[in-house]
């Protein structure tokens, strides 16, 4: 009796062994990835353009550009131009632009906003943030870095426009 205990047991602690190797193995690719996570965030967060302001001709005409490489969304509607930041207040989630340019939408909470950035509905909570833009001549120049936010800067967001 005392072999087939003492059998068992060896069988035991190889399921055992093997176990606690896959738990260490398991922890250590958690571990790994972990580690992994804030240098991806940080890569992202990487500027992929110098600082300071772009420049882009002046719209012939009502439409939607997205410059993604610089993270602005130029619009001109009714004869007015915006410039936007990408990214959706809610969450920082790319926009997309609506059917027939009727506005935007932010694919992961479904907030939508008109043309001019004013929030339409959804779960965001405040309009499409503005950025700094100026005209000079045909030109217009945009600073992605000089952002308007609706509720803490509202004449600066209003005021965030030009005539085309």
């Amino acid at each position: 009796m005392g072999e087939q205990q003492s059998e068992s047991a060896c069988v035991g602690c190889s399921a055992r062994r093997e176990f606690l190797q896959q738990a260490v193995t398991a922890t250590a690719a958690l571990a790994g990835l972990t580690l992994l996570g804030p240098a991806r965030t940080l890569s992202a967060l990487e500027p992929r353009r110098e600082r300071g302001p772009v420049k882009y001709a002046l719209p012939a005409a009502d439409g939607v550009s997205i410059d993604a490489a610089n993270e602005i969304i130029l619009c001109r509607n009714a004869g007015e131009v915006y410039a936007f930041a990408l990214s959706c207040p809610h969450q920082n989630t790319a926009l997309k632009v609506m059917p027939k340019n009727t506005g935007f939408q932010c694919p992961r909470h479904k907030s939508k906003y008109q043309p001019n950035g004013t929030f339409v509905s959804g779960r965001a909570t405040r309009n499409m943030d503005r950025l700094q833009i100026t005209r000079e001549g045909a030109t217009i120049s945009v600073d992605p870095d000089i952002a308007f936010e609706s509720d803490t800067e509202p004449a600066k967001w209003a005021a965030a426009l030009i005539k085309a």
